[in-house]
């Protein structure tokens, strides 16, 4: 992991903007990384300054301008890229979410069948998601593991949603 010491906001402007980019070739853009984070676009071109004086983003100029990250990013945040994993599908009431992938599953109270809760990491936009919604993660690549269940809690900043866990399933062998 790299020694760079970021502040809690710049680590969660480099974070929302690691998986804003995920999976996609084009740069994102400041105001997609102020809405995820709920701040002002004025806010982000001022963190993004430090961050790029950094060497962990780098600044895309013109209309179809952004910011990516750079593999010291990816390496800061101690994150993986995707590319070299298989992806993990999210589905919300039903539907495919197209951007989204997810990197990790975790279980809490699992000795609870009343309260069986996942956290689960999504890579890529999750500002769609609301409290209520009906979820569905996998199947894991693996495993052919599913989780579905209802959403608690968002956390856009860290890209973490916390389900309300209602089955826990694999997929059977053909």
């Amino acid at each position: 992991m790299s020694t760079v010491q970021l502040s809690s906001t710049q680590k969660r402007i480099l974070s929302s903007l690691v998986n804003l980019a995920e999976g996609d070739e084009r740069a994102v853009r400041g105001r997609d990384i102020a809405e995820a984070v709920d701040r002002n676009p004025g806010t982000i071109r001022n963190r993004m300054q430090s961050l790029r004086a950094l060497q962990l983003v780098e600044g895309v100029p013109g209309p179809k301008g952004g910011y990516r990250p750079t593999t010291e990013a990816y390496e800061t945040l101690d994150v993986d890229r995707l590319e070299e994993t298989a992806p993990v599908p999210l589905e919300r009431e039903g539907e495919p979410v197209p951007d989204a992938t997810v990197s990790e599953i975790d279980f809490t109270s699992v000795h609870d069948p009343e309260r069986c809760r996942a956290e689960v990491v999504v890579r890529g936009p999750i500002g769609a998601f609301g409290i209520g919604d009906e979820v569905t993660v996998g199947p894991t690549p693996s495993a052919d593991l599913r989780v579905s269940g209802i959403v608690e809690t968002t956390d856009i900043g860290e890209n973490v949603l916390l389900i309300d866990v209602a089955s826990i399933r694999t997929e059977p062998d053909d």
